[in-house]
């Protein structure tokens, strides 16, 4: 049933193979399978034929999970775009915080007395600023292709 091998008997009619019986089918039947397993594992050729729903997420995450799967149906690319800009914004968070303790290590180990003179720490601040700016750039193109 799961891989739709329907067999068309006439203009209106269809048949398809239930446990070797053949019985008519509806072309308007829909399944839905309901759970109360706490996280169910599925077979990844189940998987990969259904469309699998994590009730268990709050309203406004199962409103995000249903909109990511229409969005993927009706505009690909826009779903692509934002996956995108998800993973950028997590790779430049990352390298902030790597950034900042460069900082920190590098304040921590200046002399006082020649701090405006130590290149490196000011090369670090600059870096710094740069990656927040570009990270603050990202998160509003991210926002507007989430709209």
């Amino acid at each position: 049933m799961l891989q739709r091998a329907i067999i068309k008997k006439s203009k209106n009619s269809y048949q398809l193979e239930l446990g070797g019986d053949i019985i008519d089918y509806d072309i308007n039947f829909k399944l839905f399978l309901v759970t109360k397993l706490y996280n169910p594992h599925f077979r990844p050729e189940i998987a990969a034929q259904c469309t699998i729903i994590n009730f268990i997420v709050t309203e406004s995450g199962l409103e995000e999970q249903l909109l990511a799967h229409v969005v993927n149906i009706e505009k690909n690319e826009l779903e692509t775009q934002k996956q995108e800009l998800v993973k950028k914004q997590n790779d430049f968070s990352v390298r902030l915080e790597q950034l900042e303790q460069m900082l920190l290590e590098s304040l921590a180990s200046a002399d006082p007395a020649t701090i405006l003179d130590n290149r490196e720490l000011i090369e670090n601040l600059d870096n710094t600023k740069k990656t927040t700016l570009e990270i603050q750039e990202q998160s509003i193109q991210a926002k507007k292709t989430e709209e």
